[in-house]
């Protein structure tokens, strides 16, 4: 199951835009993405995530509030 390209970057409600490290926990979750990774290690907290992709292929939402949760409201 792929992960549709428009549901890659978290919604607002997720990671603000204005969350001061936005860019960089984009490009640290680009590249688990491109590495076919299911997590990463978030630049901030240095705690693991999981991505968009690792997410979507459970199938549904856990209701954990996940920050690249794909069934997020966006």
């Amino acid at each position: 199951m792929r992960l549709p390209d428009s549901l890659v970057t978290p919604a607002p409600s997720r990671l603000d835009p204005d969350h001061p490290q936005y860019e960089l926990i984009l490009l640290h979750h680009r590249r688990a993405l491109a590495a076919g990774e299911p997590l990463y290690p978030d630049p901030v907290t240095g705690l693991w995530v999981m991505t968009a992709e690792g997410l979507w292929e459970r199938g549904s939402c856990c209701d954990t509030k996940c920050r690249h949760c794909p069934w997020a409201e966006r």
